[in-house]
């Protein structure tokens, strides 16, 4: 009897998880994200500016909309599929030379894989947020003298059903939710759009 009693009320509770879930996707696309409008000027126009540029708006869009310290905004090289940081908030000694270069460039792997945390949401396709990054399943620690991460979220840029890119997030003022999920995933949409006209 109690064993049927746990089930029921297990049943219950997944039950809610799943109707939360299912609203929280079908929930209408955030509006008025301060600063996204313009990129969406410069979409409709045709004329857009370069690729570091409307990468460094995303990453100032973003950074404000969710209250974070740190972003991480990359696009998916066409030709050999590497995730490519071209805007990135400084966490590590290597930063100063990723700059010098112009890009914070990860290799896909031979498995077709980036891996990590950082690789998830590629490697996936969701979106995703975790409040202790660490115990996330896909991480394995961080570099020496890299900054420490307490909160972490990640959106693939998507373009149907192709990923383009990714935009990251760290170290919130407030924790992670859903709804700062939602304004991300916004903002990633506009950057897939003008990654494609850009580089597909």
């Amino acid at each position: 009897m109690i064993i049927i009693s746990e089930y029921k009320l297990l049943k219950s509770l997944e039950d809610v998880k799943n109707k939360d879930n299912l609203k929280s996707k079908n929930s209408n696309a955030p509006k008025n994200i301060p600063g996204l409008d313009s990129l969406k000027e410069f979409l409709a126009s045709g004329e857009l500016p370069p690729l570091e540029e409307i990468s460094d708006m995303i990453l100032e869009i973003a950074k404000k909309a969710t209250r974070s310290e740190h972003c991480y905004v990359a696009y998916v090289d066409p030709l050999n599929r590497d995730s490519v940081g071209v805007s990135f908030s400084h966490m590590t000694g290597e930063c100063d030379d990723y700059r010098e270069l112009g890009e914070a460039r990860f290799p896909i792997r031979k498995d077709g894989t980036y891996g990590g945390l950082l690789g998830y949401s590629l490697d996936t396709g969701r979106s995703f947020f975790v409040h202790d990054p660490e115990t996330h399943p896909a991480a394995h620690g961080i570099p020496p003298g890299h900054v420490k991460v307490s909160q972490f979220l990640s959106v693939p840029v998507m373009y149907g059903e192709d990923v383009l890119g990714q935009i990251v997030l760290g170290n919130p003022e407030e924790d992670y939710t859903t709804h700062q999920l939602k304004i991300v995933e916004e903002i990633a949409n506009v950057y897939g759009r003008a990654l494609k006209k850009l580089l597909y």
